[in-house]
């Protein structure tokens, strides 16, 4: 039964650093002029283009992070 919960836990942790990171990431991206590199008036494209890259690095880091959360856990286990 411990596992089953510290399994759900893991996976809600996951979402929500997986979420907080995108968010984060399209906050950053909107400070770029990145309209300048598409057509005027394609503005869905350009909204698209936000969208999927601030997944692409939101996920990124997120991975990071939660990597480095876990190895950080292992630590300990050097010592035995």
């Amino acid at each position: 039964m411990d596992l089953i919960v510290q399994t759900g836990q893991q996976a809600l942790m996951n979402i929500i650093a997986n979420i907080i990171f995108i968010g984060m990431a399209l906050y950053a991206l909107q400070g770029l002029r990145i309209e300048q590199l598409f057509k005027k008036g394609k503005t869905f494209q350009i909204q698209l283009f936000y969208i999927f890259m601030s997944i692409v690095i939101g996920s990124t880091v997120a991975d990071f992070f939660l990597n480095f959360l876990s190895w950080s856990k292992m630590i300990p286990y050097i010592y035995q």
